[in-house]
């Protein structure tokens, strides 16, 4: 039989009638990939499940919470009744109260257990935060397979060792607080490792939608976070450690076994951006193509994805980058001869890195305090027990899912990466002040809104720490120089965790006096994410123009 019959899963007989071939539907979809498109489709799938397995063993820890102090502190209204109704439960089962069995596990039986658990959160951030920086410069200079494998094996181990302190009887507040610094450490292996791959592996065409999918491992990763920790939480908390120690430990030993760095290595085409046109491309942003530019720009249109991302390129391009003006084929072959890695200043001037990791800053510290909080938060104001509190706030996390996807697919349609951020912040707002000034809620109206909250705060978080973050890395302004995808991903990122371990410690500092007051800090971050966008947003709607470029116009 010929390849041609093989493939096709209908042939012809002898007679003239068409019959099915014994080639099943299956295969012949399978088959109909090229050898380059396999790859790439395995190495995204391999990077997703890589870094679920990192969110899933961030997740316990908000499970955990409620656990570690059951709500016997006389704090607030909602913590009394707690305590009336362990009283009554106590008296029916004709058992004495004790202060000692209600309160789970020291050292958390304080009444100052929420800024105690808030300190194993800003742990764990703030290592994070500054390991991030390190991590980035680290990775663009170490093979990401090796890299990413010693960083899952000793996340595994750390996450496992904290829920030991349960097996052990270990009551000492400095050893849960030791694990969470060398985990957050540890743990910064992961975001600019995966994001350099699929940056490697994917071009600029589709990428909102790519990595808007793509980012959903953070969602599911929280999920099955919460659903594993929740099974355990009742019982014996300290599996709710180990068994994602151990799923991300296994990860680890897949990754050292089956991840491709990058097209070359396997001897597949790289991914390019599509061809300009004649008349016009991305170089021509240049500062000695400005009157061209102008020239054509009533008559043509500009690919955003061709050229400069947010504004005109630095004059410090070299020399050289003139030889490069029409020829995608040139660049490629200047990336496959080893470029020197970026400095962390020189990541800095990359035209929109600082913009949006201050955003991000704002961003993340709103979404990790719904991650750390919303369990404990829907505990105490709705009187959900510790599981259906964990699986209940998992809703948060598909709203997530939805967010990322949205904002990637609009970001790519409306090629303004800004201004989709900028509108998703607007109207998350709004939406924590209805989800926080609406009073005990049934479960509908819980599941609704957090969904909704989960598509706007985690929307603009998405869409940064992927693509925005993958479109500076690969900017034009780099010549080229494939080795600063790391490093930007590692600054955009690393600025976000300062966010992320702020918001969970000011939650634990401003919930006792009441948890509105931790949604207004919220609204408060939001508006200052969205502030920080306003000069991009305006140039990308062409609102604010440079005067340099005012002035050229007119000389026309």
């Amino acid at each position: 039989m010929q390849q041609s019959e093989f493939l096709d899963p209908c042939r012809s007989l002898g007679n003239g009638r068409q019959s099915m071939a014994s080639v099943p539907l299956g295969i012949y979809f399978v088959t109909s990939f090229t050898r380059d498109q396999c790859y790439r489709t395995f190495t995204l799938v391999l990077t997703f499940l890589l870094y679920t397995a990192y969110h899933l063993s961030r997740k316990p820890i908000s499970i955990v919470k409620s656990a570690l102090h059951k709500n016997c502190a006389l704090a607030n209204e909602i913590e009394l009744y707690s305590y009336k109704e362990h009283l009554i439960q106590a008296k029916l089962l004709g058992k004495p109260f004790s202060n000692d069995t209600w309160c789970s596990w020291a050292p958390f039986d304080k009444s100052n257990y929420k800024q105690l658990l808030g300190a194993l959160d800003y742990s764990f951030l703030c290592a994070y935060a500054v390991g991030m920086y390190a991590s980035g410069i680290i990775g663009e200079r170490l093979c990401i397979r090796l890299y990413l494998t010693v960083g899952m094996l000793a996340s595994g181990l750390f996450t496992a060792l904290f829920g030991m302190g349960y097996f052990w009887n270990i009551h000492n507040l400095q050893y849960y607080i030791f694990i969470q610094i060398v985990n957050g450490l540890v743990q910064t292996t992961g975001w600019p490792s995966v994001v350099t791959c699929i940056g490697n592996w994917y071009g600029k065409g589709r990428r909102g939608l790519i990595m808007g999918v793509w980012n959903s491992h953070t969602s599911v990763g929280n999920i099955l976070g919460s659903l594993i920790a929740g099974n355990w939480v009742s019982s014996s908390w300290g599996l709710s450690f180990v068994v994602p120690g151990v799923i991300v430990a296994i990860m680890g030993v897949v990754c050292f076994l089956f991840l491709i760095e990058h097209p070359r290595d396997v001897k597949c085409a790289v991914a390019r951006a599509r061809k300009p046109s004649k008349s016009l491309n991305g170089w021509d942003t240049f500062k000695h193509k400005c009157k061209a530019y102008q020239q054509q720009k009533s008559s043509s249109f500009m690919d955003p994805e061709e050229e400069c991302f947010l504004k005109e390129c630095d004059e410090k391009i070299p020399a050289k980058a003139n030889g490069l003006m029409n020829s995608h084929v040139v660049a490629v072959s200047e990336r496959s001869t080893s470029p020197t890695a970026i400095s962390f200043l020189g990541a800095l001037q990359i035209p929109g890195v600082v913009e949006f990791s201050l955003c991000l800053l704002f961003a993340k510290l709103v979404s990790y305090t719904f991650l750390f909080w919303l369990p404990m938060y829907l505990a105490n104001k709705e009187h959900i027990d510790a599981k259906k509190a964990g699986d209940l706030s998992t809703l948060f996390d598909v709203g997530g899912i939805v967010g990322g996807i949205l904002a990637g697919l609009i970001s790519d349609w409306t090629r303004k990466r800004a201004t989709t951020c900028g509108a998703m912040l607007l109207l998350a707002a709004p939406t924590l002040y209805i989800f926080s000034s609406v009073g005990y809620m049934g479960l509908k109206t819980i599941s609704v809104m957090l969904i909704g909250c989960g598509a706007l705060v985690n929307g603009p978080y998405a869409l940064i720490t992927t693509a925005v973050s993958a479109d500076l890395g690969t900017h034009k302004s780099l010549a080229g120089n494939s080795k600063a995808l790391s490093t930007v991903t590692a600054i955009i990122d690393g600025t976000g965790s300062i966010g992320a371990a702020l918001g969970p410690l000011l939650a634990g500092l401003i919930s006792p006096t009441g948890w509105n007051n931790v949604f207004y800090m919220l609204m408060v971050a939001d508006a200052f994410a969205l502030l920080l966008l306003l000069r991009l947003i305006l140039k990308e709607l062409h609102i604010f123009r440079p005067k340099t470029n005012e002035f050229e116009l007119k000389e026309h």
